[in-house]
């Protein structure tokens, strides 16, 4: 490990946000490189720092790892959550639930590092836990908002709420993945409008409204 100096180490109130950096940039480093390929250096380059210091506060790369995902995660979740605060409707909260789930764009960083870290989940149960626990929050999300909608008599419903909130959530991830990967067959806008058309048929509710474009 290379030498660091006692001017490199925060002091015990700097030390949070220097991890936070830290596992700011390896989220950037991710994107750049995927997470087979990911060095130390790679981290530290995207830091504006040492390798040293990233393995001070990160001994294990993998730890690294599961502190990105972890934060991603929550950074995703609570990120989606907050969209639908304060729509007065279920359709509102609906369209907000597809803007808010899909990439904006190839270079979205959060998704991008998301579905990096989930393939590498096939391969590691830590990694494989936080993906089911993403998908499941999401799903809970999903639930709550079409519950609430049937209860409302705004949706009737073509099966239990459980079940159309976890297609919806596969649907986003499976746009969502084309869209990260570049596909020129399908962007964001067509992406969100297939999945409208779908909830829309599972929600017994017009949800394409031509007033509510997701870009």
């Amino acid at each position: 490990m290379p030498l660091i100096s006692a001017a490199d180490v925060a002091r015990p109130r700097e030390q949070t946000a220097r991890r936070r950096n830290i596992i700011a940039a390896a989220r950037r480093a991710i994107v750049a490189r995927g997470v087979r390929g990911l060095r130390v250096k790679d981290v530290a380059a995207q830091a504006g720092i040492s390798a040293g210091l990233v393995s001070y506060y990160f001994p294990e790369l993998d730890r690294l790892l599961v502190d990105v995902h972890q934060d991603s995660v929550d950074r995703f979740y609570w990120g989606r959550l907050r969209t639908i605060e304060g729509l007065a409707d279920g359709a509102a909260r609906l369209r907000a639930l597809v803007a808010g789930g899909l990439p904006v764009g190839a270079d979205d960083e959060i998704c991008h590092c998301l579905y990096e870290l989930h393939l590498h989940a096939a391969r590691d149960e830590t990694h494989a836990g936080l993906m089911t626990d993403l998908f499941d929050r999401e799903v809970a999300l999903y639930a709550s908002v079409l519950r609430r909608g049937e209860q409302e008599g705004e949706f009737v419903l073509s099966a239990p709420a459980e079940d159309v909130a976890a297609t919806a959530v596969v649907l986003e991830d499976a746009y969502g993945l084309h869209i990260v990967a570049r596909n020129r067959s399908i962007d964001r806008r067509r992406a969100a409008t297939l999945l409208l058309s779908c909830l829309g048929t599972m929600t017994g509710t017009v949800l394409l409204d031509p007033g509510c474009s997701i870009g």
